[in-house]
């Protein structure tokens, strides 16, 4: 009997990559709380259920014959949306706490958590010149407040339900992961998306500006999906205990961000900036040494490639009237 894996918040931007990928190898159980019709991607041969995990009947429904869980759902967006909803994005945290107490009952072989780059400590991102953050980073505690809270909890749950229980969790700390097939307004989205959005908006109308959050000076790096999914499954496979960065390390400017996309789209527009709008911490990037000492291998994908796959596939959305549903 073919082992099945179940990809949880499937109906997700990032789900519905993994389902995508997984459905190569083998049988896949996808569920999210959404209606079929919200979700990002839809895989027919996939088996697709529509369950609330926030509630142990959901995850108790949603387990039976798993061999690995994946556990992507959360209530989540750009930082937009979780700085303005530290209650929503903490509630995230009874689907973590059903889900597992489910995967142990049904004999699940692995459980995959994936947590963020949110979880490190904000006093080590007070400069747009960030020291690229390693893995012992999260701790003295100090994650962001609301979303960040309850990643680090919910890692903390995965080891002792492996230390007590013999669950195998992995997790991987997701640094700002960005691609086609995710949302790009609704007030979810993050900024790669959002930055695609502005400047097809002002080619389209032929407007000359473009709003940008906070000062421009905003540090991140961006990781793009591929490498997102490739590294879910190695750190998935693996024998590595401990939460591991995924995430790219060329680190830019919000400003940088704007300009690549300029680029692409064979515009320049005139900058306004919104300092009183969310913008997060001044920098981060992510440290690299651990995962490509694990597995000879490290996020790869350049901003340039990721971002014209992005906005190439947001300006066909657009161009198309294509309808946009905030999830």
């Amino acid at each position: 009997m073919s082992r099945v894996s179940l990809v949880c918040g499937a109906g997700g931007f990032i789900g519905g990559h993994l389902v995508k990928e997984l459905l190569a190898s083998g049988p896949v159980r996808a569920v999210d709380c959404k209606p079929f019709d919200e979700w990002y991607q839809i895989h027919p041969g996939a088996d697709n259920r529509h369950l609330d995990l926030r509630t142990i009947e959901g995850c108790s429904a949603a387990v039976p014959g798993a061999h690995d869980i994946y556990n992507l759902a959360a209530d989540m967006g750009g930082m937009g949306f979780i700085e303005r909803n530290k209650a929503l994005c903490m509630l995230s945290v009874l689907i973590n706490t059903h889900l597992l107490i489910a995967a142990r009952e049904a004999g699940a072989r692995r459980y995959f958590f994936s947590s963020s780059a949110c979880v490190y400590n904000l006093e080590k991102q007070r400069s747009p010149e960030v020291v690229p953050l390693r893995e012992s980073d999260a701790y003295p505690a100090m994650p962001e407040d609301g979303y960040g809270w309850e990643k680090l909890f919910s890692e903390r749950m995965c080891r002792h339900f492996m230390e007590d229980f013999g669950l195998e969790t992995r997790v991987a700390r997701y640094h700002n992961v960005y691609g086609p097939s995710g949302t790009y307004a609704g007030g979810r989205e993050k900024a790669p998306a959002a930055i695609c959005r502005k400047v097809v908006e002002a080619k389209l109308s032929g407007s000359t500006t473009i709003e940008i959050w906070g000062d421009g000076t905003q540090t991140r790096s961006f990781t793009y999906i591929s490498d997102c999914v490739k590294g879910t499954r190695l750190i998935t496979d693996s024998d590595v205990k401990e939460p591991l960065n995924l995430g790219s390390e060329e680190l830019v400017s919000i400003d940088e961000l704007v300009s690549i996309v300029e680029q692409i789209a064979g515009i320049t527009l005139r900058r306004t900036y919104d300092t009183s709008a969310p913008k997060g911490v001044a920098g981060r990037n992510s440290d690299n040494r651990r995962i490509r000492e694990l597995f000879d291998w490290a996020p790869s994908t350049s901003l340039a490639v990721g971002l014209e796959a992005t906005y190439r596939w947001i300006y066909d959305e657009m161009r198309s009237g294509a309808a946009v549903v905030p999830r």
